[in-house]
Formats: structure tokens, C-alpha cells, sequence
């Protein structure tokens, strides 16, 4: 099969969007308001504009969810400066963003666990650790969600993948989008965590660990597919992997075929691992 048979063969498959969310206030959740999340919750408001000239009926109402307070550090990489030193990253960006925009979007200074159950229908997940995913993942909003947007980097390279979690919202079906966490298992295995590199304390350390606009680039990508989703209505792909040491960006389409290798292949890979 040559590489355009296939790549025909991956767009035959369209997702389509749920009527219920072009009738209704999108509800979003943002889990994590680091170098990531805080990118997304300040791109948020440009969806939420464009949502309305496009003629939904009430854009989104987004809750920015994080327990941690901002530090000097954060004040390299993150969208914080010296005067939000101390406060919580969740409440420095909404009160920022709402007092912008005119909006009363919500902040919940606090890390998210198996009991939060605030209605959710698009959960995003921009955190630093496997053991946080796994709770998102146990948490009821991921048991009410239509869909989870996980979005994960390491130094030069990333990923954002869309998915359906299988709940009352979403039937087991051969085209449900699959997660992150079913085509990565060890992305929730917190057991890997200590394997990982921890976030540095100084500020030139973090640069020379992580490319300085890794983040940026996958919540505007990772923004650019929401946009997609609520203006046209379906997607061909659900995800891309992102290389910014090769400068390329390779779409996951929407192909229960290759969501298939990838879960055996991962599945191999974890059992390695351990």
C-alpha cells in the first residue's frame, strides 16, 4: 500500500460532533495551568468568539482547575509575571482573562481528584505527571464528558490526542475516538513517574530541558482542532505528534485500524518497560 493509498484510506473515516454541543453552553475544563494549560485558557476566549460569529448559540464556559501557586520559575516559561508571585495560577489567568474579555468564566484553585464531579463536557488535560492523568481519568468528570483533549510534551517533542472516553455519554463503538490513555497506557501508569525528569527550580535549567515554545505550539495546534471540530462539524484526524527538532507535525486520523497497532505495539512496549 503506498503512503497516498494510505492516507486516503485513514480519511475515509469522519467524526462527526455531537448535536447536544451545538445547542448549549460548551462546558470546558482545564486541567493544569503550567507553560501548557495557561497557553490554552489564554487561546480559549479566541474559540469562544469565533464559536459565536459562527452562529452557536452560547460559546463556551470554561473552569480553570490547578492547585499550584505560582513560583519565580514559572515566570520564564508560563504566562506569569513577578507580581503574581505567590498566587494561584488558576485565579491570577481568569481574573485576567475575564476582566479582558468580559466574561465570567471560573477558577478552581485546587488539583483535581476522583470526587470532582463539576459537569464537564470537554475535559483538557495539560499536566506533568502520570499519576495526575490517572486521576483525571478515576475523576466523575471523566465518567460524564463527551471528550478528553490530552495534550503532553517532553523536551523538543509532543502530542495532543482527542478523545471519547467510553461512558454514558459514549457508547463502545469501532469508531469512538480513543483516548490518549487507551493508546498509551503508560501515560497513566504512575508507577513510571519516578523515571521521569522533575521540573527544575531554576529558570535556565527549564530552558535548556524543554524548548522554550513546545508549549505554545501544541495548545495552538491542539486549539486549532477544537476550532475545527465546532466550524466544520466532523474531523478526519483526532491528534498530532509534534517533532520541533525536525520541524514536522504528523496527523492521528481517524482509523480504528490504526488505533488497533497502536494499542498492541504500546501494550508491548509497557510490558518492557517493567
Amino acid at each position: 500500500m503506498t503512503r497516498e493509498t494510505a492516507q486516503i484510506r485513514a480519511e475515509a473515516f469522519l467524526h462527526r460532533l455531537p448535536n447536544a454541543l451545538l445547542r448549549k453552553h460548551v462546558r470546558i475544563t482545564v486541567v493544569g495551568c503550567g507553560g501548557t494549560g495557561g497557553s490554552v485558557a489564554m487561546g480559549l476566549p479566541y474559540l469562544h468568539q469565533s464559536m459565536l460569529a459562527w452562529g452557536h448559540p452560547h460559546g463556551l464556559d470554561v473552569t480553570l482547575v490547578d492547585g499550584d501557586r505560582v513560583s519565580p520559575t514559572n515566570c520564564v516559561r508560563q504566562p506569569f509575571s513577578e507580581s503574581d508571585i505567590g498566587l494561584y495560577k488558576a485565579t491570577v489567568l481568569i481574573n485576567r482573562i475575564n476582566l479582558f474579555w468580559g466574561l465570567r468564566w471560573k477558577a478552581a484553585p485546587q488539583f483535581l481528584d476522583e470526587s470532582w464531579g463539576r459537569e464537564t463536557d470537554i475535559l483538557i488535560g495539560c499536566v506533568d505527571s502520570r499519576r495526575a492523568r490517572m486521576m483525571m481519568k478515576e475523576s466523575k468528570a471523566h465518567r460524564n464528558c463527551f471528550y478528553i483533549l490530552d495534550i503532553g510534551n517532553n523536551s523538543d517533542t509532543g502530542q495532543f490526542i482527542l478523545g471519547q472516553p467510553q461512558n454514558v455519554k459514549n457508547k463502545r463503538s469501532p469508531v469512538r475516538l480513543r483516548t490518549a490513555a487507551e493508546l498509551f497506557p503508560e501515560l497513566i501508569d504512575s508507577s513510571l513517574d519516578l523515571k521521569d525528569v522533575l521540573p527544575s527550580c531554576s529558570a535556565l535549567e527549564s530552558l535548556m530541558r524543554q524548548e522554550p515554545f513546545i508549549n505554545q505550539t501544541l495548545a495552538n495546534q491542539a486549539l486549532a482542532l477544537l476550532a475545527k471540530l465546532f466550524r466544520y462539524g466532523s474531523l478526519a484526524h483526532h491528534g498530532c505528534f509534534l517533532n520541533l527538532q525536525r520541524g514536522s507535525m504528523t496527523p492521528l486520523f481517524v482509523d480504528p485500524q490504526t488505533w488497533k497497532r497502536m494499542m498492541r505495539a504500546n501494550k508491548r512496549t509497557v510490558r518492557k518497560s517493567r
